[in-house]
């Protein structure tokens, strides 16, 4: 598998990895690289995610990809950003964890059964009906 990765500039943390064969769009690998760091342990709370601009360096990728991948992260709740002093991982307790875990799984099934996130959605709200 041929992947793209880039290091953050303090090498605490694991690779943020892009699969260029993935019919994934790269802001939302770039979001689930995040997010499976932060489940994992591997970003672990207020580790410092590298610059929006050196990312999409080291990636490849145009500046507003990553900056979107990077917007959407935080209204997740799952980075904040300082302004100049840049995005960290917050803090992820276990059930929320469990639960970005399963929903990360649900995702990749429908992307994988050819669906979007529309329908994985629709799917989730029949599934929770009473």
């Amino acid at each position: 598998m041929n992947q793209r990765s880039a290091q953050p500039r303090d090498d605490a943390a694991a690779s943020l990895t892009l699969d260029p064969a993935s019919t994934q769009p790269p802001f939302e690998q770039i979001k689930a690289s995040v997010v499976a760091g932060r489940l994992s342990g591997a970003l672990p709370a207020g580790h410092r995610l590298p610059p929006v601009r050196h990312l999409a360096g080291e990636l490849g990728l145009a500046v507003n990809t990553v900056a979107r991948a990077y917007r959407e992260l935080e209204a997740d709740g799952i980075i904040e950003t300082r302004g100049r002093g840049g995005s960290f991982v917050t803090g992820v307790d276990a059930a929320q964890s469990a639960l970005d875990a399963a929903a990360i799984d649900y995702a990749a099934r429908a992307r994988d059964l050819g669906f979007g996130t529309a329908e994985a959605i629709a799917a989730l709200q029949r599934a929770s009906r009473p």
